[in-house]
């Protein structure tokens, strides 16, 4: 699939890693994609977004404010873990309930990622690097802008197919971010794709 990205949505991958690195999160979310999409502020998704107060500034704002200093693992079941827990559920253990347990022994948020030790140094001083994978939901949202470059008959997947994915998916933290600046998703998913079959014409 990463074939078929534009240099353009490539950027959109390593702006969300760097995003993600820098905020010191394990991994890649939604609310990261979306700060890579809005990294480059001619781009269309940063055009269309601006006028609602959104640029890399306000939604890094918005994920320390949702998420405080500490990363919030992405628990949503995919299709394959909601399996897992109809399969648990059918022998009696529900996951729901064993959270609220833990929860409920061990304080609130006892479930959530401790603080990440300071990553090692480099031999000049930088910042050792490392993989930093996406979460379920972020890596749904990239496949979801492969089926959208598809609807649109596209053989390439530009960021703005990566912003149609996320809405597409619309669960996420970044779509939260986005309802909470009020951001009209229809109206935002037909000017996006005005934009992207105007540039493909």
């Amino acid at each position: 699939m990463f074939e078929r990205f534009t240099t353009a949505a490539r950027g959109v991958v390593i702006n969300a890693q760097q995003a993600a690195r820098q905020l010191g999160h394990p991994a890649i979310g939604t609310e990261h994609v979306l700060l890579g999409l809005i990294h480059e502020p001619r781009s269309a998704t940063a055009r269309l977004l601006s006028p609602h107060g959104l640029d890399p500034a306000a939604v890094g704002a918005d994920i320390q404010r949702l998420l405080g200093d500490r990363f919030e693992p992405d628990l949503s079941f995919t299709d394959a873990d909601a399996e897992d827990a109809a399969a648990l559920k059918a022998i009696g253990i529900d996951l729901a309930k064993v959270r609220a347990a833990i929860e409920e022994s061990f304080g609130a948020g006892s479930l959530q990622l401790p603080p990440r030790e300071p990553r090692r140094r480099g031999l000049f001083g930088r910042r050792t690097g490392g993989h930093i994978p996406f979460t379920a939901r972020a890596k749904k949202v990239l496949e979801l802008s492969l089926r959208e470059a598809i609807r649109l008959h596209h053989n390439f997947i530009a960021p703005e197919h990566i912003m149609l994915g996320l809405l597409r998916e619309g669960d996420g933290l970044a779509c939260r971010i986005l309802a909470d600046h009020d951001v009209d998703f229809a109206k935002l998913r037909a000017d996006l794709t005005d934009s992207i079959q105007n540039e493909a014409a």
